[in-house]
């Protein structure tokens, strides 16, 4: 931004000019917006950042025979301050995750643009993601699964009797509880979970404990 007038800059990259042309009515409709330039294609987009760095880029997932995932890859690249948000036609369902991993900040669909743009610049601006409640239930969804996967796969490392301490732990049950319901001593119980730690790579009971409760509702 200019540190005297804080004037967000924009370039916009679309292949349909009438579109274009739109965007830049609905951002300037702001005083501190400013459309610094705008681009059709991916080399015009090149040309222009190397102009002068905007602080925002909004771009279409479709540029002719172009792709806007490749720009992406460019302005992370060249100009890796600037944030991007992608405004496409395109199923969200099917893109707004990968433009997401080409570190898009935003995705909004086309047809939704004049009633949420303003809602996804300012959120982008003040360091967030925006993407539809959809998309957000989605990639959370996803990320649960992952994490699920992740915490079965590592725990494929312990024993039978370190796997029934871990159990004890994500459920509450104290080292003396645990070796009651385990017919062990205590000491046998602490030995366990000194060995699951080094396994898991973990410092501390506590941190040992918040794993075992994770792991346990991942199942």
């Amino acid at each position: 931004m200019d540190g005297a007038t804080d004037i967000v800059k924009f370039l916009i990259v679309d292949d349909h000019p009438i579109f274009r042309h739109g965007l830049i009515a609905l951002l300037e409709r702001d005083p501190r917006y400013r459309v610094s330039a705008e681009a059709g294609t991916i080399e015009e987009a090149v040309a222009a950042l190397e102009a002068g760095a905007p602080d925002m880029v909004l771009l279409d997932i479709s540029l002719g025979h172009q792709s806007g995932l490749d720009l992406l890859k460019v302005l992370r690249s060249a100009c890796p301050e600037a944030k991007a948000l992608v405004i496409s036609i395109h199923d969200e369902a099917v893109y707004a995750e990968r433009a997401l991993r080409a570190h898009a900040r935003g995705y909004i669909m086309k047809q939704e643009a004049s009633s949420v743009l303003k809602e996804a610049v300012a959120t982008i601006l003040a360091g967030k993601i925006f993407v539809s409640t959809a998309i957000e239930d989605q990639l959370l969804a996803q990320s649960c699964r992952a994490k699920a996967e992740t915490l079965r796969s590592e725990t494929s490392i312990l024993s039978d009797r370190e796997l029934e301490v871990l159990k004890a732990m994500g459920q509450g049950f104290g080292a003396m509880e645990t070796a009651t319901m385990m017919g062990i001593a205590v000491k046998t119980v602490n030995v366990y979970q000194d060995h699951i730690k080094k396994k898991l790579a973990l410092g501390s009971i506590a941190e040992l404990r918040k794993y075992a409760i994770q792991w346990l509702q991942s199942l």
